[in-house]
């Protein structure tokens, strides 16, 4: 898209990228955005930048149209459903790295509360099971048991294995 650009929505609408029209009367290998999840919601999928959806198939006896999400996951929609032509802007904005912590720290701000992450080695022994000592180790097991009390469960909760993965993966032999 440009500035200037007009966008048409319809069904009446060419193919060209920004306008937005029924999946019904998108042809398939079309990459489209903005999808809506029922007719009428505003778009649900392929919203993201850089994201887009490749429209599989048309089911004209339901009226269902299938998509291939970024996900890689496929969904099927309505075909009443609206999506505009084109790919979100903005791909490719998680390659740049960060480079500094107040970069990532108006990048978290806006979130949630998930950033710093704060190992338990490194914090006091009121805070964390793992923390305290005079140099950082966990200091004991870092496996714990299903039943453990909700301030013990730390580490690796019931645990089946622990350590590298070693030997083979076993694949299954088709008998013919």
């Amino acid at each position: 898209m440009y500035t200037g650009q007009f966008v048409y929505c319809g069904k009446k609408a060419d193919l060209v990228v920004g306008n937005c029209l029924p999946l019904n009367q998108v042809p398939e290998g079309t990459i489209v955005c903005n999808i809506e999840a029922r007719q009428g919601d505003r778009g649900a999928f392929a919203r993201g930048s850089g994201c887009f959806a490749v429209v599989i198939t048309h089911d004209e006896d339901k009226g269902t149209t299938r998509l291939r999400l970024p996900s890689g996951g496929k969904k099927t929609v309505p075909n009443t459903a609206r999506a505009q032509i084109g790919i979100v802007a903005g791909g490719g904005r998680t390659d740049k790295p960060l480079l500094k912590a107040g970069r990532a720290y108006h990048k978290y701000r806006v979130k949630r509360n998930c950033w710093p992450k704060i190992r338990g080695v490194a914090k006091n022994p009121v805070e964390h099971p793992f923390g305290g000592g005079n140099h950082q180790h966990i200091g004991k097991p870092s496996t714990v048991s299903r039943e453990a009390p909700a301030g013990r469960k730390v580490g690796l909760i019931a645990a089946r294995r622990t350590g590298r993965l070693r030997g083979e993966k076993k694949v299954a032999q088709d008998k013919d």
